[in-house]
């Protein structure tokens, strides 16, 4: 899989007090792919990111860069 960074790149947050406070799906593979746990997240001025495990044991980093407002999905 490498770190090839997909095309299709909407992801579902729960936004509570800021946006993006935690993902709870995303698209990737050509599915809707639904979070089981977040193992690491990170933020930095501009971005904020996610180490998730889907419900089928599958790994990706989600990352969101706030001065583009996007998001890329990468498989881990």
């Amino acid at each position: 899989m490498g770190d090839e960074v997909s095309t299709e790149n909407a992801v579902i947050c729960y936004s509570g007090a800021f946006y993006a406070q935690h993902p709870v799906a995303f698209f990737a593979e050509g599915q809707r792919l639904e979070v089981s746990g977040v193992e690491t997240e990170w933020a930095s001025p501009s971005q904020r990111g996610f180490k998730v495990r889907t419900e089928d044991g599958r790994r990706f980093k989600l990352i969101y860069n706030e001065t583009e407002d996007q998001w890329q999905v990468i498989p881990a």
